[in-house]
């Protein structure tokens, strides 16, 4: 099974490279975040157009929202409700073989890295936190969590800690957190078992950079997690680097996993 996961940066606007990405990649899932929807404005008709019969989501106007596209039908589809907020930034089902997949969207958290002086921040604080107490209460072992987390957590996630330790996605707050989120079920992170964490490794640039090659200025927000029991089952790992220079991309770029769900 193939499952990408994807900060879209609005659906309907990129239902375009959507369709390249089911073309040219052929995931069998596509887990998205930042839909930017309402539920009846969902471009469902397209996007089962591409592929994908079986479609899932929760969306909001201009913010916020998740899917799962899918080509084969999944169960218990459910929405949580994360750090007291409406906002629509959970998805999760049961696949075949009983392993539950959670797709996150974390909130960004703003500029100022202070949760008394910026609520964006200390919601986002708040929000990770949450996560951490679902994680230490579910039983199920076999679980893969995927999305935009917007936290970069190790030296080389970003383009230059020292200088990104107090900016928002890479603060010591931000990474104990993440820390403790992945420590709650000693989740694997997919992209550091198969690359180094001594080599960088980024996931998104800024729309500020004008050549985002040449800068090279990245951060790695977007992750692929499974617990242990899943963690044979992995196969291979991509960031799907070039999407970022298609026509109106988004500014993050898919993450894929291929892996064996056992039965």
């Amino acid at each position: 099974m193939r499952i990408a996961t994807w900060n879209i940066n609005s659906v309907r606007l990129r239902t375009p490279l959507l369709r390249r990405l089911a073309r040219e990649a052929a995931p069998d899932i596509i887990c998205l975040q930042e839909t930017k929807v309402q539920d009846e404005h969902f471009p469902l008709e397209d996007i089962k157009a591409l592929g994908f019969p079986h479609v899932y989501f929760s969306g909001q106007k201009s913010y916020n929202g998740v899917a799962i596209l899918s080509k084969i039908k999944l169960k218990n589809v459910q929405c949580m409700t994360v750090a007291g907020s409406d906002h629509k930034r959970h998805i999760a089902a049961t696949l075949p073989g009983g392993a539950e997949l959670h797709n996150f969207y974390v909130p960004a958290g703003g500029d100022i890295p202070d949760p008394k002086l910026n609520p964006a921040y200390d919601f986002k604080l708040r929000f990770v936190e949450d996560m951490t107490r679902w994680a230490r209460a579910a039983k199920n072992k076999k679980m893969i969590l995927v999305g935009d987390l917007n936290i970069a957590p190790l030296e080389h996630d970003v383009w230059s800690h020292k200088q990104l330790l107090k900016v928002v996605s890479h603060t010591p707050a931000e990474v104990e957190r993440l820390d403790a989120l992945k420590n709650a079920l000693a989740w694997c992170d997919v992209a550091r078992h198969f690359v180094s964490p001594d080599e960088k490794l980024y996931s998104w640039w800024s729309y500020r950079n004008q050549d985002w090659r040449k800068s090279a200025r990245g951060r790695r927000l977007d992750h692929i997690w499974v617990t242990p029991a899943l963690k044979a089952a992995l196969k291979q790992f991509e960031i799907l680097k070039d999407s970022r220079d298609w026509d109106t991309p988004s500014d993050h770029v898919p993450v894929m996993v291929d892996l064996v769900i056992p039965a």
